[in-house]
C-alpha cells in the first residue's frame, strides 16, 4: 500500500463557532429556585463554564427552569458539559441548602444551536425571562421551542 494515502483519522478544529443554548428543567418541575438562591446559582454556573474551556454569554434562572448560553470547546459535548453544570450546581444548591428538601434537576435538558448572528437575540430572551414567565407558560415556551426546533430536524 502507497504510504502518500494514509488517511488522518483525527482533524484537528483550529476555529470553532459552537453556540448552544440550554435549559435545564427541575425535577417534576417543582418551583425550587427563588431569590437568593437564583442569584447564587446564576453566579455559580458561569465558573463551571469557564471551567471546562466554554464561555457563558447570558443566565437567568426561573423557579422551575433555567437557561443559559454557551460557547463550547470543540473538546466536550453539549451533554458533557450539561452533565458536568447539572452535577456541579446540584451539589452547591444541596451543600448550601437552597430549599427544603433535596435540589435535582431532570434527568434530561434541552440544547438548542445559535448562530452568531443570533447571540444578541437569544441574549435578550434569556435575560428578559421575567417579563416573558408573564405572558407565556414554560410548557407554552418549551412546546414552542420543540415545535420550531422539529422543522429544522424534520422538514416537511
Amino acid at each position: 500500500m502507497d504510504n502518500h494515502y494514509v488517511q488522518t483519522l483525527f482533524m484537528k478544529v483550529d476555529y470553532n463557532n459552537l453556540y448552544t443554548h440550554l435549559v435545564f428543567t427541575t425535577l417534576h418541575r417543582l418551583p425550587l429556585i427563588f431569590d437568593p438562591f437564583r442569584e447564587r446559582i446564576e453566579k455559580y454556573i458561569p465558573g463551571i463554564v469557564k471551567n471546562n474551556e466554554s464561555h457563558l454569554y447570558a443566565i437567568y434562572a426561573n423557579p422551575e427552569h433555567i437557561h443559559f448560553l454557551i460557547s463550547r470547546s470543540p473538546t466536550i459535548s453539549e451533554e458533557s458539559i450539561a452533565t458536568i453544570v447539572a452535577n456541579s450546581s446540584e451539589q452547591f444548591s444541596n451543600e448550601n441548602k437552597f430549599c427544603q428538601g433535596k435540589f435535582k434537576w431532570q434527568d434530561t435538558c434541552s440544547a438548542f444551536s445559535v448562530s452568531k448572528g443570533d447571540i444578541g437575540k437569544v441574549c435578550n430572551y434569556i435575560l428578559n425571562q421575567p417579563e416573558h414567565q408573564r405572558k407565556v407558560t414554560y410548557m407554552e415556551e418549551y412546546d414552542a421551542f420543540i415545535k420550531f426546533y422539529q422543522k429544522t430536524i424534520n422538514p416537511k
